[in-house]
């Protein structure tokens, strides 16, 4: 199999090695054909050089120009990757890189293969404090709502798209925060590209990024300019 795996990563530096390293293992262990790109999203401490202490092992690092968005990251790395099937996964694997075997059972029948913490046979093994368990449930509602009627867990940071689907996505993106997963899937459903979602395990990072008053008010924002744009033609 092979498979380009796509890092976005924000002041890193305490976890970025003890991921790759993990990333790493599983992959040579598998025996597949990979490369990592980390994409640096303006950091200030040493993620980077974190990084490139592993640039022997087929793993490269991209240069954001600032604090551009997890979306703006992720969507410069699928531009960059080569390889047939595409993850990008969150630097703090809260979804184990072993869960990527689960997502290949389904590579015959999807494009697009997606973790969620929202089926029945999904596994929490750490969770959320109420603030953020409280939004996780609200903002799926509202998704499910104005865009995807069907998904359940369109922000789990894991995800696989076949080269084609992760290329004509992004080249199409326009989303550079937080939301930009529901945008990735709109695109895909828009697309004709199938969606397959899967349960998967999952575990709180007490340190996410994710503020949740300012980042929760600008993610709501971002549905209605999805649709937005949708209705404008700029999809197309």
């Amino acid at each position: 199999m092979e498979i380009s795996i796509i890092i976005p990563a924000f002041n890193e530096e305490k976890r970025i090695k003890k991921t790759i390293e993990a990333i790493l293992a599983y992959l040579e262990r598998k025996k597949y054909s990979y490369e990592i790109i980390v994409v640096n999203d303006g950091s200030t401490d040493k993620t980077k050089d974190a990084a490139l202490e592993f640039s022997n092992r087929k793993i490269s690092v991209l240069d954001n120009p600032g604090n551009c968005g997890k979306g703006y990251s992720v969507k410069q790395g699928f531009l960059a990757a080569t390889k047939k099937w595409i993850l990008f996964t969150d630097a703090d694997l809260s979804t184990p890189i072993e869960e990527l075997e689960t997502c290949f059972r389904y590579t015959d029948i999807a494009s697009v293969i997606i973790g969620s913490r929202n089926l029945p046979m999904s596994h929490i093994a750490v969770k959320q404090p109420f603030l953020r368990s409280t939004f996780g449930k609200i903002f799926p509602f509202f998704v499910r709502l104005l865009l995807l009627p069907d998904i359940r867990d369109s922000q789990c940071g894991f995800k696989l798209f076949r080269h084609d689907a992760a290329k004509k996505i992004a080249e199409k993106q326009r989303i550079p925060g937080f939301c930009f997963d529901v945008e990735l899937l709109f695109l895909a459903r828009k697309y004709g590209f199938i969606i397959q979602e899967i349960p998967v395990s999952w575990s709180n990072d007490e340190r996410s990024k994710i503020r949740i008053f300012s980042d929760s008010f600008h993610m709501f924002f971002d549905l209605l300019k999805i649709r937005w744009n949708s209705f404008y033609g700029r999809y197309a």
